[in-house]
């Protein structure tokens, strides 16, 4: 059909549903075309009534005979709609939940550098309206269709049935429609595909103004933040603008040709009457086949522009579907475990991804070898932008090595299935993140199973068992938004027993104690190592003191390892790690007065 040819590229998104759905499918549209047709036969009953009324042949039986067969026409029409709509729209809804699931389990499928450089405003927009306009263009989208072709045939026929010639004479504009939504098609195609990507704009300048609103008031920028969304909601505005004079100059056009049918009826047809070549039930026949015709007409309209806005949106959603993971999962019948779980770095790069030539830097991760025993404890420093964090990262393949090798025992991880490699390690990020609900439930994260005696045991063991005693809740507490109840290192510790929790063979922690204060980091410090059970840990931290019990100490600079050994053998052969020592050693005895 004229003007979807371009969309329909995308139909494969929803063929499945269709598939799956084809019975249902095809009693609506039974009944679609019931509720047609039935519509057909009124303007025949409507003919047959102003027949006898101009022949005064009809008396109040007969008036009353045309109104029962009318009302029972409607009777009829109006079951068959309750059961076009029931499976019709009960489609929309189902591709319209479906396809939401699809496109949230491929997001969370994503590797963690697909969300380096795409908004989260961006992907809410994707999963709210480009999902809507593609229900709306296979439920409404289908119905209209279907309308325009059964509707728009049948009425042409009937037409024809009265008087052929006449009925050539109305069908004269419809070149003119397919001409016309040919041209407006590719333009509203266009503009669809503009305004939803500024709607994702929008949706995420509003969505961070939210998450920092205390930043925003703190530092009082209400009116400049108002400033910028003004700007961004007229841009949204003129995208709708112009998306909007060029539907409301399609449609008027639509009209205009459908009453300009209907000028030549009256003309045309009303000349015939006169003539007596047509009765004047068949004038009025042919009218009301016209305005029956007239809904296939704006339909024709109606459906280019849904499935021009459903086409657009479900381009954007098969952009997302097409971006494959960066951590590929593994086939299961070529998926390793591994023998022991040592841990070895074998001449590993890394490099993030960059959107242009101009933003290529140096590597974050440059030629890295080491060896990590199982059962023994390592320590890593380094200044801020070294490659600490970056190094822990490929652990768990939250990112995939650039060159280079990560293996546990004698397994390349990228031979394992991420899944079951994860369930070796318990991972602490840099950044303390916390769902908007109970500290129960950010601690056991919906696990099955946990006693409250194990969420205390753990409390304990990241140092925040007495404090969240002292709340009137206790474990039921809510914690807000990304926790905002709870300080910066109440937030921390309560990330520390989420990975407590998990009792895994390989623990990872990145900064565990930045935001506690000395004693407290201490106490924490003292819970790992004096763990009696087997296992990997490896700890990032910028207080050397948490590091001083490990069985070998890192240190980094510019994605290199420039250093390693233990604590004592590192005040003596790393500037770096003696001089911050030495400040440290400082800083802890001032804290102690």
């Amino acid at each position: 059909m004229m003007g979807i040819s371009e969309p329909m590229r995308t139909f494969y998104l929803v063929r499945p549903y269709f598939y799956k759905n084809r019975f249902d499918i095809s009693a609506g549209l039974l009944c679609l075309v019931a509720v047609d047709i039935l519509q057909l036969f009124i303007p025949r009953v409507l003919k047959l009534a102003v027949d006898d009324l101009t022949s005064f042949r009809a008396t109040t039986k007969d008036l009353l005979h045309y109104a029962i067969i009318i009302i029972a026409i409607a009777l009829a029409m109006g079951i068959l709609r309750y059961g076009w709509r029931l499976r019709l729209m009960g489609l929309s809804r189902e591709v319209e939940e479906g396809l939401r699931n699809r496109f949230f389990s491929h997001i969370q499928g994503l590797g963690a550098g697909y969300f380096d450089k795409t908004t989260t405003g961006d992907l809410m927009a994707h999963a709210t309206n480009d999902i809507q306009n593609v229900r709306m263009a296979v439920g409404m989208g289908l119905v209209a269709l279907t309308d325009a072709v059964v509707l728009g045939i049948a009425a042409v026929g009937f037409m024809s049935y009265i008087h052929i010639r006449l009925t050539l004479f109305v069908l004269i504009p419809m070149p003119f429609i397919v001409v016309s939504a040919k041209f407006f098609s590719k333009r509203m195609h266009h503009l669809y595909q503009e305004v939803q990507r500024v709607f994702s704009e929008m949706t995420e300048a509003v969505r961070e103004r939210f998450a920092g609103i205390r930043i925003v008031k703190a530092y009082s920028l209400e009116e400049q933040d108002a400033r910028e969304m003004n700007s961004i909601s007229r841009r949204y505005v003129r995208m709708n603008l112009a998306l909007a004079r060029v539907i409301q100059s399609f449609f008027p056009m639509m009209l205009f040709f459908a009453n300009l049918s209907l000028v030549l009826v009256l003309f045309l047809g009303g000349r015939q009457t006169i003539r007596f070549a047509i009765t004047p039930g068949d004038f009025v026949a042919f009218i009301s086949y016209l305005g029956l015709l007239t809904w296939p007409m704006m339909a024709l309209g109606w459906v280019t522009n849904l499935i021009q806005r459903g086409g657009a949106s479900l381009e954007r959603i098969e952009r997302i579907l097409n971006t494959l993971p960066e951590v590929a999962p593994v086939d299961p019948k070529k998926a390793r475990t591994p023998e022991n779980l040592d841990l070895s770095f074998k001449g590993v790069s890394f490099s993030y991804a960059v959107r242009s030539e101009a933003e290529k830097t140096r590597p974050a991760l440059d030629l890295i070898d080491l060896e990590v025993s199982y059962g023994t404890v390592l320590g890593i420093v380094g200044p801020p932008g070294s490659g600490k964090s970056t190094l822990i990262s490929l652990i768990p393949r939250l990112y995939d090595v650039t060159h280079g090798s990560v293996l546990l025992g004698k397994t390349n991880i990228r031979d394992m299935d991420p899944g079951l490699l994860r369930t070796y390690i318990a991972f602490l990020p840099q950044e303390a993140f916390l769902f908007a609900d109970t500290i129960e439930q950010n601690i056991t994260l919906g696990k099955a199973g946990v006693t409250e005696e194990r969420v205390w045991d753990v409390l304990k063991k990241a140092a925040l068992d007495l404090t969240i005693q002292e709340f009137p809740d206790r474990l039921k507490t809510l914690v807000g938004e990304r926790g905002i109840i709870l300080s910066g290192g109440q937030k921390q510790r309560v990330a520390l027993a989420r990975t407590f929790l998990l009792d895994a063979p390989i623990m990872i922690l990145d900064d565990p104690i930045s935001q506690v204060d000395m004693a407290t980091g201490h106490r924490i410090i003292q819970g790992i190592f004096s763990d009696p059970r087997k296992r990997t840990v490896i700890i990032v931290s910028h207080r050397l003191s948490a590091l001083r019990f490990a069985d070998r100490i890192i240190v980094m600079d510019q994605g290199r390892i420039v250093a390693y050994g233990t604590h004592a053998e590192l005040l003596v052969s790393s500037p770096y790690y003696l001089k911050n020592h030495q400040l440290q050693t400082i800083e802890e005895e001032f804290g102690a007065r």
